[in-house]
This record gives structure tokens, sequence and C-alpha cells, in this order.
């Protein structure tokens, strides 16, 4: 009995012994903290094409995929009303003209008829001064005298109001062309309209419409970006966009190229929050892009705020209630400063020649 009971204190004492504590020192290494962030790539200057008028979609200039250059065609709009308005509108133009300076003009007529009043008025003249001297030599009548005086006067008037009707004319007539001509001009504008061009040098990546189709200008009609430079769009929590800044690192993992690891910088941070997501927008670029890259690739980021050299840490699991770790004379105080996912800075409490616990989980 007294063997038996021997035995099982052996057993418990050796099972007790191969329950190994797990212990570790802390080390100096360099503590990298990051800010873990969602990612898609795009095309650098992707934008959404839109129409500026409706109409129906006659002409498909392009296909998914090709590259264009700025000012290129890609869609043209039919409607038939802006080209009879074009039309209507040069007519009005042309006629404009005509009356302003054609051989049917306007102002032709009455150049004529001012230059027999400038004739008439200088043969009045002459026969009123003819008149007037004879009259002061007291030669002929009174009455004929005044008859002569008033010939004169009315021819004066006379080719006053034709030439004060001229100028008024040639303005309303000069300002008659150049109306005519914005109108004409304003229908062209609007006539090329219907021709959508591209705004940039770049790849079509999406066409929404087909031939046919109606085309309003609240739809877009395709996507446009670059077919050379790409972005990472980022998205951050709300709790981390303060810590981070212009042109610091990023490191990039890319589901279409598992096991590769893509480095980067951040270029912008948009200052607004989707209120929806409740992260902000962070766009980065490659230092070195893939060869391949497609519009939606997805993956992950990390963007480094801090890389401290020569800082002592210890695991993050060794930390207990955010200030104690467990040593063989118990529990001992530290100060923490920086950490990440894995690792925390011990600042003071405990040296690199400390022997500390694993706590129990």
């Amino acid at each position: 009995m007294v063997q038996r009971a021997l035995r099982y204190i052996l057993v418990l004492f050796f099972l007790s012994c191969g329950k190994d504590v797990e212990k570790i020192t802390p080390k100096k290494t360099t503590l990298v903290t990051s800010v873990y962030a969602s990612a898609i790539v795009q095309p650098d200057s992707l934008y959404a094409v839109y129409a500026s008028v409706a109409g129906i979609l006659d002409e498909l200039y392009v296909n998914e995929g090709d590259t264009v250059v700025k000012g290129s065609a890609l869609f043209h709009i039919f409607n038939k009303s802006p080209e009879l308005t074009r039309q209507n509108a040069k007519i009005n133009l042309q006629e404009a003209r005509e009356a302003y300076k054609g051989s049917a003009a306007v102002l032709e007529g009455m150049r004529k008829e001012i230059e027999t009043a400038r004739l008439k008025l200088q043969n009045d003249s002459v026969n009123f001064k003819r008149q007037e001297r004879l009259w002061q030599q007291e030669i002929g009548s009174k009455a004929e005298f005044d008859n002569k005086k008033l010939n004169y006067e009315l021819s004066l008037n006379n080719l006053n109001v034709l030439e004060n009707n001229y100028d008024r004319t040639k303005d309303e007539l000069r300002n008659k062309v150049a109306m005519a001509g914005n109108t004409y001009e304003a229908a062209i504008v609007t006539s090329n309209e219907f021709t959508i061009t591209s705004k940039i040098n770049g790849r079509v990546y999406a066409i929404y419409k087909n031939i046919g189709e109606i085309v309003t200008t609240v739809e877009p009609l395709a996507s446009l970006g670059s077919s050379d430079n790409f972005l990472i769009e980022l998205l951050v929590d709300e709790v981390d966009i303060v810590t981070l800044k212009v042109n610091q690192k990023v490191i990039i993992n890319l589901d279409a190229y598992p096991g590769e690891v893509f480095e980067a910088h951040v270029h912008k941070i948009y200052p607004k929050k989707d209120e929806r997501s409740q992260t902000f927008k962070i766009e980065a670029v490659f230092d070195r892009a893939p060869e391949v890259l497609f519009p939606g690739l997805a993956g992950e980021a990390n963007i480094i705020v801090s890389e401290k050299e020569n800082t002592l840490t210890i695991p993050l699991e060794y930390l207990m209630d955010n200030h104690m770790v467990k040593t063989n004379d118990g529990a001992v105080s530290v100060e923490v400063g920086a950490k990440n996912l894995t690792e925390v800075e011990i600042l003071s409490g405990i040296d690199e020649h400390t022997e500390i616990l694993k706590p129990e989980q």
C-alpha cells in the first residue's frame, strides 16, 4: 500500500516537471509598425465617358481594349433636330451677309438714294445762293427767294435723314450678321457634341451601350483610363488615418500574384471619409509595377508608419494588461511604446537580460 502511494507521488512529480513554462528574454530588433488596408488596382486617369446630349447610339468607333489618343472619336449619337437647326442657322447667316454686303444689299440702294439727294442738295444750294445774291441786289421777288431757300433747306434735311437711316440700317445689318454667325457657331458646337471624343491618351476598358440603344446624359457610355500607368486605391480605417502621410512606404500583396510582394508609396490622401464604410481612400503608386495589370485586381497592403532600429521588444503575447510582464520574481510593470501585430516596444521596466515567462492562456 505504501509502495503504491509512493509510485503515485513520483508520477505526479514527473508530470509536473515535464510541464515546462515558455521563457524568453527581450531582444533588440527593428520594430516596424504599419497600417492595414485593402487594395484595388485601377488605371491612372480613369474616368467615365458621358454624353452631353441625348439621342440614339449610331456609331461605335472603338472596342473594349482599344488604345485611343486624345481627341479621337469614340461614339456618334444620332439626333436629326440639331442638324436641321445647324442648316437653318447657316441659311440665316448667308441671308444676313447678302443683305449686308451682297449684290442685292439694302445698303447699296440707300447709298444711291443718298447720292441722288446729295446732287439735289448741291443743285438747290446753287439756285438758292444765286437767288440770294439777286435778292441782295433787289432783283427778283421775295416769293421766289423764299421758294429757293425752302427747296435748299428741304434737300439738306432729306440728305440728313437718308444718311442717318443709312448709318442705323448699316449697324442693324452688321449686328444681324454677328448674331446669325453666333447662332451658326453654336449650332456647329451642338452638332459636334453628337460625336464623343476621348479626353486622354489611354485605353477603353469598358463599353456600356450598343448601337441602336438610347443614350442619355446621366448614364455612362464607357470607361477610359491610362494604358500604362496604374494606381492602387487603398481603403484605410478611420482610426488609422491620422498616422498616414504622403510618400510613406507601402507593401502590396495581390491575389493575382500569390507569394510576390510589391513596393509602392503613398501618393495622395483623400480627406473625405466614406460614411457608409467608415474608411478613407488613399492613392498609392507602384515603385516597380508588375508587368501585367488589369483594372480591379485586388489584394492587401500594409502602409509602413515607422521603422525603429535597435529597439527592445517582446512578443505581444507576453504582455499582460498592456503594461505587465511575468518574470521569475513575479509580475513586473513595464512602460511600452510602439507596437505592431506581433511585437511591442519596451521602454523601461526590464532589459534584454530579464527572463520573462509566457502568461497562461
